[in-house]
This record gives C-alpha cells, sequence and structure tokens, in this order.
C-alpha cells in the first residue's frame, strides 16, 4: 500500500469513526515509539523508597548504581535541566508486575525543593495501579500502615465509568492510586478503543 493511499484511508476512518461519535487514538510521530519504558521519580531515601516499593507494593528491584557529579562544569543543567551543581547520589531501578520499571533517584542539590508537590501545582503528578481486588488491596495497604484517602470512589458518567480508583501517599509523600475496572470502562465499551491496561499479555 502507497504511502498516500495509507494516509487517505486513515483520515477516512477518522472520519467515519468522528461521525458515529467515536473519537480516535493519533498514532504518535516519533519514530520507532513503543511506549513507555519507564517512569522517573525523586525521593529523599533511595533505600526506604525502595523498600517500600518492594516489601508493601510488591515490586522486584534491579540494580543501583551511582553517584554522579559533582562536575565542575554545567552538564547537570545542560542535560538533565538541574542546578549546575547538583549531585545524582544513587539510582535504583524497580519494576512492579506488568508495567514500565520506576527510576529511583536520590538528588542533592543546593536548590533543591523537599516538598512534594501536589496535584494541583504544576508539574504534580501521580502513579496508577491497577487492582483486581479494591476492597483486598485497600485493607492490605491500610494494614500496612500506608495513608489511604478516604474510601474507594466509583466513577459515573464520564468515560471512565466502571472505574472505581483511591488515592494514597507513599512514606516519602508521593501521590498514588488505586484503580479497578474489572467490566471494563465505558469509552471501551462505546468505541472498542482501549487504554493501557496491565492485564494485557
Amino acid at each position: 500500500m502507497s504511502k498516500k493511499l495509507s494516509e487517505i484511508m486513515s483520515k477516512c476512518v477518522g472520519v467515519f469513526l468522528l461521525a458515529f461519535g467515536m473519537n480516535t487514538v493519533t498514532l504518535a510521530e516519533l519514530p520507532g515509539m513503543r511506549g513507555t519504558q519507564h517512569i522517573g521519580i525523586t525521593v529523599p531515601n533511595v533505600d526506604k523508597a525502595t523498600e517500600f516499593f518492594v516489601d508493601v507494593m510488591g515490586c522486584k528491584s534491579f540494580f543501583s548504581f551511582g553517584p554522579f557529579g559533582p562536575f565542575d562544569d554545567d552538564w547537570m543543567t545542560k542535560n538533565l535541566n538541574v542546578n549546575p551543581r547538583a549531585v545524582i547520589d544513587t539510582i535504583t531501578m524497580v519494576r512492579c508486575a506488568n508495567g514500565p520499571a520506576f527510576e529511583i533517584f536520590k538528588y542533592s542539590s543546593p536548590d533543591q525543593n523537599q516538598k512534594p508537590p501536589k496535584n494541583s501545582d504544576i508539574g504534580g503528578f501521580h502513579v496508577g495501579f491497577y487492582v483486581d481486588d479494591m476492597e483486598k488491596a485497600v485493607k492490605y495497604l491500610r494494614d500496612n500502615d500506608v495513608k489511604v484517602l478516604e474510601n474507594p470512589h466509583p466513577l459515573t458518567g464520564t468515560p471512565l465509568e466502571g472505574e472505581e480508583w483511591v488515592y494514597f501517599l507513599s512514606p516519602w509523600g508521593m501521590q498514588m492510586e488505586l484503580v479497578s475496572f474489572p467490566e471494563g470502562i465505558a469509552h471501551e465499551k462505546k468505541t472498542g478503543e482501549a487504554l493501557w491496561d496491565p492485564r494485557s499479555k
């Protein structure tokens, strides 16, 4: 199939789906992109963070390395967008079940903000973990002295209808979430398009 014909067919399919109220997923233009490989997070203590991921969340720790720096030039600023005198003390790689790896950083920096951002802050974020049984997962976290915010909430009247969610906090204050949608979500049932699902093989 020629590139031109492929483009025409893609546009036709998009118009068809739009006409029937279906949302299309735009394919990435980044050459060779396969998906999310890892998520980087900065923590105050790598050992304690790794202990939480492994002993509480059930993730696997693979290896650690570092340090990097300090450097006399501005390499850290040019390559990592941090203070030129910043130092990466340690990096540890972990992976949680069928998901991307976490690259856990411990930085030292003269201008470091040691307060985690809220979701409402620019740059705020959270990490969501899929669980098969929300009730059991919440009880497990609470039994392990993890702060769970309120109780699970069902989502209704949105494309995510069918999902149940609840937030919890890591020991260092990072926002995390449990989600579960054993029967799927409304968007998938309506369009046939699937978001990333760690249950997929």
